[in-house]
């Protein structure tokens, strides 16, 4: 996973999802016409790119997601290397 790689056409990533507008950039926190200026060619910040690859390619849902979640993750990183890398490959097998 490369954090804040160029996303080229996120109109194409919209409609394969068959989002509108509103609905597509909504879930990242963009109004429509801001959304519509990224589909017409402008650059996105870093931040609204990750987000749309996050919610939209990783499919992450972000009102599920809590910072407690995020602190349990790390410190199982941390503690237990061997057992986060084994449920990290358990949950890639769900997929």
């Amino acid at each position: 996973m490369i954090l804040f790689k160029n996303i080229p056409n996120p109109k194409e990533i919209r409609q394969k999802l068959g989002l509108n507008q509103q609905e597509f950039w909504g879930k990242v926190g963009v109004t429509q016409s801001g959304g519509s200026r990224y589909e017409s060619g402008r650059e996105m910040p870093k931040a609204v790119r990750e987000l749309l690859r996050l919610v939209h390619i990783e499919h992450v849902d972000l009102t599920r997601i809590k910072k407690d979640d995020l602190l349990i993750a790390a410190m199982l990183k941390a503690q237990y290397p061997d057992l986060y890398k084994n449920l990290k490959k358990s949950a890639r097998q769900l997929k």
